[in-house]
């Protein structure tokens, strides 16, 4: 049985992956074909169901929640950290509403966590690896940036004006719920546990096998050192991504009704598997 299985090319998806696609984690009798995407293009994919297993952004999901389950394995979660607002100056967190900040794309939870922090916030949409030379050459005022770049963003004589987890744990308690892996729902329940448990059982033996895991995920990592790289890992590959904790959950349900009661998503349907 082939199946496509849609992640982002990011160190830290290749890292949990990298069980399943070198081999070290028996698939069974299914053949997984890895699909490498950025997360918004995934996110516009997921409207389709073109893929059985994807990575979605947490922001994406009440989209495609008639077509896709949620995998409690597999999930990116910032505690007390998060995507980063950069600009060149420094300026002040009034200062932004007067600013146009580029964003890595509107289904992004980046995109929601940045519209529930100030709902008028004037945003450009520009592909997350080109949202720092966006700002650096001064086509942006500010940028919302995700994956790595929220770790290299000083090389480059950028400066932090807001870290939207920081923001979130102050104002909710919970971490940030960003992004998680959806299984499509008319997959035979049985496939649907079987491949929640496979991808559970890779990211298990990339953490304990965490060297060779990070030395694979290292040509994924866009050129960042390895020490930035294993880093970059720790923060989004953890307990909660073998297994989401009941917390993680409870922060999904309420970033979505906070959604929801500011009008910025239809509805909100939470399914997990």
């Amino acid at each position: 049985m082939s199946l496509k299985l849609a992640h982002s090319p990011d160190a830290d998806d290749a890292f949990m992956f990298y069980g399943l696609a070198k081999g070290f984690v028996p698939s069974e009798e299914i053949e997984f074909t890895h699909i490498l995407s950025d997360i918004e293009t995934l996110n516009q994919k997921a409207k389709e169901g073109i893929y059985e297993v994807t990575a979605l952004s947490v922001h994406a999901y009440p989209y495609v929640s008639d077509r896709y389950n949620i995998l409690k394995s597999g999930a990116s979660i910032g505690d007390n950290y998060g995507p980063l607002l950069v600009a060149r100056e420094k300026m002040s967190i009034e200062d932004l509403k007067w600013k146009i900040i580029a964003v890595p794309g509107t289904l992004t939870t980046a995109y929601l966590a940045l519209k529930l922090f100030d709902r008028n916030i004037r945003t450009k949409i520009i592909p997350f690896n080109q949202i720092i030379a966006a700002v650096e050459k001064k086509e942006v005022d500010v940028g919302l940036i995700i994956h790595e770049g929220q770790l290299t963003f000083s090389k480059n004589g950028l400066h932090k004006i807001l870290d939207l987890g920081v923001w979130w744990n102050e104002t909710t308690g919970l971490p940030l719920p960003l992004g998680v892996n959806g299984i499509r729902k008319d997959l035979e329940p049985s496939l649907q546990k079987k491949i929640a448990r496979l991808i559970k059982e890779s990211i298990c033996y990339s953490l304990s096998h965490r060297k060779e895991a990070v030395e694979y995920a290292l040509q994924f990592a866009r050129g960042m050192d390895p020490v930035l790289a294993d880093k970059f890992i720790g923060m989004y590959v953890n307990d909660d991504t073998i297994e989401m904790s009941e917390q993680s959950q409870k922060a999904i349900d309420v970033l979505l009704t906070r959604a929801f009661e500011e009008g910025l998503i239809l509805q909100k349907k939470l399914e997990y598997i």
